[in-house]
């Protein structure tokens, strides 16, 4: 009977022993494999060519097949970056020469309708002219180029560079209509962020034309230079679902961060004209000359986008990358459109995405240049396929939101009374929603579960062996 119970004992004491293992693995695992617990990565490319620097290096770009492509000067930094398991490709014009070039290109006489950019694929600043840019003007800028050398190539192009204000009737002003972009907060005050040149300061928007109450007043932004402005909200209170953008047919997707763009990227934009569209990055910190006026540091896309437009977001992955700022073609027969980016603007206007990431709402990697991995860019609600250029007018809809009423201007594509539907819960917030948000609680749980019974089990067989002593102590001293 003793050697029964000490055996029994021992298999007590083993099986403890290796539940505290198995659920401290499992905790562990939840906690390590949540995906964005730490932020988004810095992309190989970017990393590289931050190390190599801008004398060996010509930028980075995702190719058609995913794979991270760095432009490079030399050998040695070719063997570099296939060691880091990118693709090498050398090139004459380094990074320091072609933002030589359009340092060169800036301080020259404006031209408006002009625009460039780098193209890291060809190694060369390409400077482009609409069709308002007269003979003379073309020569002069061309005179530039040349001086500057090979590393500057120009081409004419359809149609206008123009901002997308339209002065048709989802914002609207008395001066035109813009795209609502995204929900953002001080930490006390709500508002909206949408392109500068939509409105001045003091412009008063309302989320529909003849509306007796107004949505809100621009309160601060920025245009010509950089393009954004901040519209606060009149009651002060974020819209419903505003971390939801909505891209038509009673669809959205659901925004959880913000961050920098990859050249190869496939992004999203919508916008109340013409609703989703999508296209890839082509270029960074481009420059355009506006009528009104200069911006730079733009992101360049093949993204169509029209009058009214304006202001809408561009995101991939769920996470917010730009506003619509500009520029030429339109959804028929295509063209480029430049974006502001919305880390820069949030960074300028001290204020943060709403409900991205918890009660603090902080965002992944938002204006930090880092942006996610994976050139597709395809949203955890990414849009099925075939809905390339989905109806604007969905109101605040989104997938995984419930149900409710169609009236989120932030995020939103365009304000409409029609039903929101989804396929999930709300957004919880409160210190249990933040834990849930860091870590898989699937995991957790069953994990504490195996530790908490392994104590037990430990406590137990301490106590068969205390018993056991205590009756031997009896059986001596009686």
């Amino acid at each position: 009977m003793r050697h029964a119970r000490r055996t029994a004992r021992r298999i007590t004491r083993l099986a403890a022993v290796g539940g505290l293992l198995c659920g401290s693995l499992l905790v562990t695992h939840a906690i390590a494999s949540e995906p964005g617990a730490l932020g988004p990565p810095v992309p190989v490319g970017e990393r590289l060519v931050t190390q190599l620097g801008t004398a060996r290096t010509a930028g980075s770009w995702l190719a058609a097949d995913g794979r991270t492509v760095v432009a490079v000067t030399d050998a040695g930094a070719a063997a570099d970056v296939r060691r880091a398991g990118a693709r090498a490709e050398v090139v004459r014009h380094s990074m320091r020469d072609l933002r030589s070039a359009a340092a060169t290109l800036r301080a020259a006489p404006r031209v408006a309708g002009t625009a460039w950019a780098m193209d890291y694929g060809s190694n060369e600043v390409v400077v482009r002219a609409d069709s308002t840019v007269s003979a003379a003007d073309w020569s002069r800028l061309a005179d530039v180029a040349r001086a500057i050398g090979a590393s500057v190539r120009m081409e004419r192009t359809r149609g206008t560079f123009t901002t997308r204000v339209d002065g048709a009737s989802p914002i609207f002003a008395s001066g035109g209509r813009c795209s609502a972009g995204f929900d953002v907060t001080d930490g006390s005050d709500a508002f909206l962020l949408t392109a500068g040149h939509c409105g001045p300061v003091g412009t008063t928007w309302f989320a529909r034309p003849g509306d007796a109450t107004a949505l809100g007043t621009t309160v601060s932004g920025t245009f010509p230079g950089n393009d954004f402005s901040l519209v606060r909200y009149d009651d002060g209170v974020p819209r419903a679902e505003s971390d939801v953008v909505a891209i038509g047919g009673g669809r959205g997707v659901r925004i959880t961060g913000a961050t920098d763009p990859v050249v190869g990227q496939r992004v999203f934009r919508s916008g109340s004209t013409t609703g989703l569209h999508s296209g890839r990055v082509t270029a960074l910190n481009a420059t355009v000359n506006y009528p009104e006026g200069t911006v730079t540091g733009l992101i360049q896309t093949t993204v169509c986008a029209e009058p009214g437009d304006s202001g809408g977001p561009l995101f991939a992955d769920g996470l917010a990358l730009g506003l619509t700022s500009g520029g030429n073609g339109n959804c028929d027969a295509g063209g480029t459109t430049f974006f502001q980016p919305v880390g820069a603007a949030m960074t300028a206007l001290d204020v943060r995405l709403v409900g991205a990431s918890g009660d603090d709402g902080s965002q992944a990697g938002a204006g930090s240049g880092q942006a996610r991995p994976g050139g597709d860019g395809s949203a955890p609600s990414t849009p099925p396929a075939g809905s390339e250029a989905g109806a604007p007018g969905g109101g605040g809809t989104g997938t995984g939101v419930g149900t409710g009423p169609g009236t989120n201007m932030g995020g939103a594509a365009e304000t409409g009374d029609g039903p929101v539907s989804g396929t999930g819960t709300s957004t919880d917030t409160g210190p249990v929603a933040a834990i849930s948000r860091v870590v898989n609680t699937r995991s957790v749980g069953p994990g504490l579960l195996v530790i908490g019974g392994s104590l037990i089990a430990l406590v137990a067989a301490r106590s068969m062996r205390s018993s056991r002593l205590s009756r031997r102590g009896r059986g001596a001293w009686s």
